[in-house]
């Protein structure tokens, strides 16, 4: 375990941003991490997971601590479930593909989203119907200045849309080192009612799915609509799906009859902002070497050598341009640094 001066992270950031590290180590046990947080108790920390979740538009003036703990578990099951752990580390569609080997269900629809698991509950990840929150147990973490471990239940998350305690009361302030997920044994409840995984399968004559078909569906609808970071520089989903008040949904949808959306409850309606700003015409559009995707126009994506702060500068300008549109307030989902 060494420390390394000035440090490159263009491979660390699923952006492929340049952007350089004042200090940086990477930890492999929970041992490495307790030492390093207590050798270097005036340091300021940057924690990174897998970097996906996150825009550089700077050098970080901090001591980058990369937390790569490996190794997935079962802890304990009954005939119907499954307890398992992931640690930190675990590159997270790696650890949804062997929970599936298994034909443990629960994670498939959130197969292929870019990242690590110790990444997982601070921005209760989702996708097409299902959240992290849904099979969520438990997670442990080092408490960065006291360095004691504390187990986080679901209940003392808070989570909520792309929300949990690890984004306000708790940010800066733990370190992720584990996640327990439970998952069924048997009796799946499959979810194919989102986007367009039922139309996938149907096109693949599948009618009565399996885990494994519905990851496979997902996976191939991601792959057709999201560029591979490791081919084109992006963090997925640059922006939350904004959820607005149903009589702001009204007025929008009087001048905007196909609008499409989502009811969330009585009074509040979600809104998908790729449709959003495929509307207001981005979908596609490149400035210089920062960009929409083609595909998808939630994703913004690196065309080489783009700037964090030039990939921010097109966020800013799709954000200002869908509220001066539609009166709709849309906001990152990566973490701007």
């Amino acid at each position: 375990m060494q420390i390394q001066n000035h440090f490159s992270l263009k491979k660390y950031n699923t952006f492929g941003i340049e952007a350089k590290a004042r200090k940086f180590v990477a930890v492999h046990s929970i041992a490495d991490l307790e030492t390093v947080l207590e050798e270097n108790p005036n340091e300021k920390k940057f924690i990174l997971g897998g970097g996906s979740n996150m825009l550089l538009t700077q050098d970080v003036d901090a001591l980058v601590v990369h937390i790569d703990l490996k190794g997935k578990k079962i802890l304990k099951e009954d005939d119907d479930f499954v307890w398992v752990e992931g640690q930190a580390g675990e590159n997270w569609h790696e650890f949804v593909l062997w929970t599936i080997d298994k034909d443990f269900g629960g994670l498939e629809n959130m197969s292929l989203i870019p990242g690590n698991v110790g990444t997982t509950p601070v921005q209760n990840i989702g996708a097409y119907g299902t959240e992290i929150k849904d099979t969520f147990i438990s997670c442990d973490a080092m408490n960065i200045a006291s360095r004691e471990m504390k187990t986080f239940t679901k209940e003392e998350c808070r989570f909520g849309y792309r929300e949990s305690i690890f984004k306000h009361e708790a940010k800066d302030q733990y370190i992720i080192t584990s996640v327990i997920f439970k998952l069924t044994k048997k009796n799946h409840k499959i979810n194919i009612s989102y986007g367009d995984i039922a139309k996938e399968l149907e096109n693949k004559g599948i009618s009565n799915p399996a885990l494994k078909d519905v990851s496979n569906a997902v996976i191939a609808i991601r792959q057709s609509k999201l560029p591979d970071p490791k081919e084109l520089g992006n963090s997925g989903s640059f922006f939350k799906n904004p959820i607005i008040s149903r009589t702001l949904f009204n007025q929008v949808k009087e001048k905007f009859p196909e609008i499409k959306h989502y009811d969330v409850s009585e009074t509040e309606v979600k809104v998908p902002a790729g449709w959003l700003i495929e509307q207001a015409g981005f979908k596609g559009k490149r400035f210089g070497d920062a960009g929409i995707h083609k595909n998808q126009a939630l994703v913004l994506v690196n065309y080489g050598n783009a700037t964090g702060q030039e990939i921010l500068n097109v966020s800013k300008d799709i954000q200002k341009t869908i509220f001066e549109k539609y009166g709709i307030a849309i906001e990152a989902e990566v973490n701007v640094i």
